[in-house]
């Protein structure tokens, strides 16, 4: 697994959408609007284009400097060479989970609205926490609101923030403020008519001056 030397600034984190025969089409004009982070989601069970598609992506996130993240599947993180793995479950053992991919890795955990769980992320050596969803959720409609406070009472944990669930680049200011270092948007980014435009605007809710994260 390649390791990466420095978290990219704060920014949009793109998740994709797939199966979709154009995924790497939209992830090129994700990355061109701006995308700090991208994920590889594909819930599917075809392996062999899975991991076609996965080392595919994973080009693309090189030519850009953009470190990329495989949803839940450890083994293809390490199999493709990506820089880290983003766990969802709350079964998954984070710290054996940090054992098995190395110091270097990022580890991001789903957090959801628990804080409890974020301490306990943190403990166990994860890179990023998220929390969400924030808004109405085209992916996930279902899944319960959780309270933008979250954010600021993570802050202490010294972790880079996620928001993730319905962000929009109308919305996603108020989660910026809050403290979300990124904000993570898969139908709003990959659902759209222009890519690159949209990712564009999510980039712009950020300081160009920005600093890293720590």
């Amino acid at each position: 697994m390649n390791t990466f030397a420095a978290w990219p600034g704060r920014g949009l984190y793109a998740i994709t959408d797939g199966p979709r025969p154009d995924l790497l089409e939209v992830v090129a004009q994700a990355l061109a609007g701006g995308a700090r982070l991208l994920q590889y989601r594909d819930e599917s069970t075809d392996a062999p284009r899975r991991h076609a598609e996965a080392t595919a992506v994973l080009k693309l996130c090189q030519a850009s400097g953009v470190p990329l993240i495989i949803d839940s599947d450890i083994d293809l993180a390490r199999t493709v060479g990506a820089q880290g793995v983003h766990l969802s479950g709350t079964d998954d053992d984070i710290g054996a989970v940090r054992t098995e991919l190395g110091e270097h890795a990022i580890l991001g955990v789903s957090c959801r609205g628990s804080l409890q769980r974020a301490q306990e992320a943190a403990r166990a050596g994860a890179s990023y926490i998220s929390f969400g969803t924030f808004f109405h959720s085209p992916t996930k409609p279902l899944a319960p609101r959780v309270s933008i406070d979250l954010l600021r009472q993570s802050a202490a944990l010294g972790l880079p923030r996620v928001a993730i669930g319905g962000i929009t680049p109308d919305n996603g200011a108020a989660l910026v403020e809050a403290g979300a270092e990124y904000l993570a948007v898969i139908s709003a980014v990959f659902g759209a008519t222009d890519v690159r435009a949209t990712a564009q605007r999510f980039t712009d809710l950020y300081p160009s001056d920005q600093e890293q994260p720590h």
